[in-house]
């Protein structure tokens, strides 16, 4: 019986640390890569971040969500694919993208100051001819959407290449896996982790 207490004196430990380590990567905190450049250059292709999955998505976010049944025009897309966005609008949102290239939230311009003016304007508005543009999704002075309750409205920094909202619209909570935070070591990390654009 003492054997088995013994044993027992590090076997526990080792398991409930096992079982902490579970519930802290299922429910509150993981790791992911960066797959793809739709985040350049504020994300790197490889790059290593912090996932928050109980963090509050505000504007500015940057967020992974499950893009099954979100994107339907990639063929690519499996149960497992999971894409990098930033969050432009939350759920009720107005929504004006001005050909100039200047966003109005809730009739407010907000800075965009994390991307080139280049991306802000043709990189945004330049849609691409091998994709469908995104039903309820009205870009360009004088259009405005409102983005639906439970879901939000996505861009990609890399706008000129970004796979995001202008496709296939608006991404629902419930798909939302957490928000990402990246290591102090990225010179970028400041207009990942608190940009502000209020």
């Amino acid at each position: 019986m003492s054997a088995f207490k013994s044993i027992m004196s590090w076997v526990w430990p080792i398991l409930v640390g096992l079982l902490i380590a579970f519930v802290v990567k299922t429910f509150l905190f993981s790791f992911a890569n960066v797959v793809g450049d739709s985040m350049a250059p504020n994300l790197q292709a490889g790059e290593r971040t912090a996932l928050l999955k109980v963090a509050k998505i505000k504007r500015d976010s940057i967020i992974i969500f499950n893009a099954y049944g979100v994107d339907t025009q990639e063929p690519n897309v499996t149960p497992k694919t999971k894409y990098v966005k930033r969050v432009i609008g939350l759920p009720g949102d107005k929504i004006e993208y001005k050909n100039n290239g200047k966003l109005y939230v809730n009739n407010k311009l907000v800075s965009q100051s994390y991307i080139s003016k280049k991306q802000q304007k043709s990189g945004t508005l330049t849609l691409s001819t091998a994709l469908s543009p995104a039903s309820g999704v009205t870009l360009g002075t004088n259009k405005s959407f409102f983005v639906p309750k439970g879901k939000y409205f996505v861009l990609g920094d890399n706008r000129k290449i970004s796979n995001d909202s202008r496709y296939y619209g608006f991404v629902p909570k419930e798909k939302v896996l957490g928000v990402v935070k990246a290591f102090i070591w990225n010179k970028h990390h400041k207009l990942i982790n608190s940009f502000n654009s209020n």
